[in-house]
């Protein structure tokens, strides 16, 4: 056999090579470009992809995939594969993935990626390095099929003993000052930065430890070929030196509103603790507190004046939640060692839209008329939640059909 998945095996294991996976033998290799394939197929969080994944492996499952097979037939091999009676997914949660996954599968599109990884000195962890970062276990299905990464892979040793910082984007003074604070003094105690390289607490969180000398890494929404925001170019690029920049979406792939909220779980998950600075009541740091709290990390928030609406989210933390008051670095570490409150309340961040509307919102075009194919392509949800969607978003007249097709509304 001289190909997988109809690609020449001697360019699969060069290309593999580049972005650092070692390929001893054919199920290896196949398993690695499998789970390069997935991520080009996928959203973030796809559970049922995760479910089918963790069940029959990335290249199993893939094939099932490729041969157009029926969700009875994925439901028989799963049984097959676990011994488990029912299957951990139904067969209507199958056929609906299989409705988003079959007009994105392209070995084009997972090739594209590594090459365009390979372009940029990037690299591919899969859950079976022993880097992958330990955390990600317990999202379960919704863990990412891989994990692409720009800059000093060796520094994701430090991601087991890391804690996140988040904040606004729209920061003030006060946060800025505190985060540079907290931040010089977690480094001082060997503990790694982790956030998201947006604007505002974001940035400042990474710098404060790249001036501090300490390992920092940066979870983007989109690619890593492609820093976003692209005011943050020269940041992301010291951070390449001393940490690493990271994504579960490929190359080329761009940032979406939707992405930007399945990314949070990602710095949730891979870190220790998670502090909010400095957050507005709506702030999408709210959404990676959400998703510490799901995940049972330690969660902290840092007190502002009463007075600042940018400090009206930490409140909130505190006052509804079981988020811990932190004022000090020394007051985060005991976070680490702490015992998170059993039967704790979940954060639910009050969103204008569905999860799907979201989706379809950020496929649509203003002056593009797309189909409800095209955007189910796009968006990576079946035709069905896509009409679903739109309607939706037609209602709250954020989308309007044409005589082509769909477009936002001006």
């Amino acid at each position: 056999m001289t190909q997988i998945m109809g690609i020449e095996k001697e360019v699969l294991h060069v290309l593999l090579g580049k972005v650092g996976i070692d390929a001893a033998d054919d199920e290896s290799m196949a398993e690695a470009f499998a789970r390069v394939a997935w991520s080009t197929i996928v959203e973030p969080g796809d559970r049922v992809a995760g479910t089918v994944i963790e069940a029959l492996g990335a290249a199993p499952a893939l094939e099932q995939v490729i041969k157009r097979t029926t969700p009875d037939q994925v439901l028989d091999a799963i049984r097959d594969a676990c011994g488990v009676e029912p299957a951990p997914a139904t067969a209507s949660e199958i056929a609906a993935g299989l409705e988003r996954w079959v007009p994105r599968l392209s070995s084009a599109d997972a090739l594209r990626s590594l090459q365009s990884a390979a372009g940029v000195h990037g690299f591919l962890l899969t859950p079976s390095d022993e880097l992958w970062p330990a955390g990600f276990a317990d999202m379960g299905a919704h863990q990412p099929v891989a994990l692409w990464g720009r800059g000093n892979k060796p520094s994701l040793e430090h991601i087991g003993h890391s804690v996140a910082l988040v904040g606004a984007r729209a920061s003030t003074g006060y946060g800025e000052h505190v985060t540079m604070e907290l931040t010089a003094g977690l480094v001082d105690r060997g503990l790694a930065i982790v956030s998201g390289a947006a604007y505002g607490i974001d940035g400042m969180a990474h710098r404060a430890a790249l001036a501090s000398e300490g390992v920092t890494l940066a979870f983007l929404a989109g690619g890593v070929d492609r820093f976003y925001p692209s005011g943050h170019d020269a940041l992301l690029n010291r951070i390449i030196e001393a940490g690493a920049v990271l994504a579960e979406t490929p190359c080329g792939f761009a940032p979406t509103k939707w992405r930007f909220l399945q990314r949070n779980r990602l710095i949730a998950a891979a870190s220790q603790a998670t502090v909010v600075v400095e957050a507005g009541w709506r702030s999408g740091s709210l959404n990676t507190a959400n998703h510490a709290a799901s995940l049972g990390r330690p969660l902290g928030a840092v007190p502002g004046p009463i007075t600042s609406a940018s400090s009206a989210g930490c409140h909130r933390l505190l006052r509804e939640y079981d988020a811990v008051c932190v004022t000090t670095a020394g007051e985060i570490t005991e976070l680490l060692t702490g015992v998170v409150p059993s039967g704790s309340a979940t954060l639910r961040v009050e969103l204008e839209l569905s999860v799907q509307a979201t989706r379809v919102l950020d496929a649509l075009a203003p002056r593009k008329q797309r189909s409800v194919n095209e955007l189910a392509r796009i968006s990576g949800l079946s035709v069905r939640d896509v009409a679903a969607a739109l309607g939706e978003l037609e209602l709250d007249q954020r989308a309007r059909m044409l005589e082509r097709g769909w477009c936002l509304s001006s």
